[in-house]
Parts: structure tokens; sequence; C-alpha cells
């Protein structure tokens, strides 16, 4: 199994000519403002403060980079805030645009909560990724929450809502780390490929 022994914060960007270039795998974490991004970073990490976790959401705005060793990840801005003021929304999308237009992407962690359905924002980038054939997992996050039979359920769920095998969806919890010997696994995967 993938061991990470190192992870490190490396830049933020604001445009495109900030974004890293690198021939490592770039793995992006994308999904809702406070869905557990941050608190996913750490797990992977190993670390408590790695990426900032904060209570309120949309914190994130830029694209933030961390050196994982073998791979890069790229931690992208939450989207659907809805205290953000459209002009923010609308710089937002088109970072993202340009993220996936610009950086050869080689998978994508979209985040979800599993204790909710996804969010019409949520649907709209598991389409987004679909369209532009970019690889994906469903990290469903804050799974201590629900027991293991609400939790299934969920999984399924989520699965017929995103149209993709219950297979594709990882169940985490920065809490307890559950699920993360299955996100590095998947890591381990994609930068093998």
């Amino acid at each position: 199994m993938l061991k990470i022994t190192k992870a490190e914060f490396i830049t933020s960007a604001a445009s495109k000519e900030q974004f890293v270039k690198t021939d490592k795998p770039i793995i992006a974490v994308s999904g809702k403002s406070n869905v557990g991004k941050s608190s996913f970073i750490n797990m992977l990490a190993n670390q408590k403060k790695l990426a900032k976790v904060s209570k309120e959401p949309g914190r994130t705005r830029l694209v933030n980079y961390f050196d994982f060793g073998s791979f890069i990840l790229a931690d992208l801005p939450g989207y659907g805030f809805a205290r953000v003021s459209k002009e923010e929304k609308a710089r937002w999308a088109k970072l993202l645009d340009a993220f996936f237009a610009e950086v050869k992407i080689a998978h994508v962690f979209a985040l979800c909560d599993i204790r909710h359905d996804p969010t019409a924002d949520d649907k709209q980038m598991i389409e987004y990724l679909y369209y532009n054939i970019i690889p994906f997992t469903v990290i469903a996050t804050k799974s201590d929450k629900l027991s293991k039979a609400a939790a299934a359920r969920s999984i399924q769920n989520i699965a017929a809502i995103y149209k993709c095998g219950a297979g594709n969806i990882i169940a985490t919890s920065a809490e307890t780390r559950g699920g993360l010997e299955k996100v590095l696994d998947r890591i381990e995967s994609v930068i093998n490929n």
C-alpha cells in the first residue's frame, strides 16, 4: 500500500498563470464549501494543520497545491456557498474552468457529505467530470456520523444520483481515519497508471 511520508504546502494560485507545472501526477480535490476538503487532505497527510480547516464555509478561494512526494494534490475552491457575491462565484467558476482546461489532471476526488443527498452544485461537478472525461472517485465524507447500515444506504443513493457504481464511492471519516486505506489504494492505482 502507498505510504505518504511527507506532505507540504507548495503555493496558492489565483490565476492560470500561477498554476503549478509538474511532471508528477496531479490529483484534484473538489467539493462544496464545508464538505470537509481540508480535513480530508489533513487525514491523507497524517497532519492536523497542513490544510487550514475553517468553521466558516467558503474559505478556500484559490487553488492550493500540496506536494505529497509521488503526486501533487490540488485543493480547489469550494463551490455552492450562498453568502458569497455573484462576482466572487463567477471568479471561482472562471478559475475552475481554467484549471481543468490548462492542467492535466490524473484524477479528481469529488467530495460530498454522506449524510445528505448531493446538491445541484455537486451534480453539476460530476456531470462536468463525465463530460470532460476526467477520471474521478466520489469521497463520501463524515461517515462516522452515520451507522454502517445508514452509510451503506447513503452510498447506494449517491451512486444512483451520480449514475456511477457504488465501488467508485469511498466513505471516509477524518475523525476515525475510516476509508483512508481505500483512498491510498486508489491513489496508488492512479499514480502507477
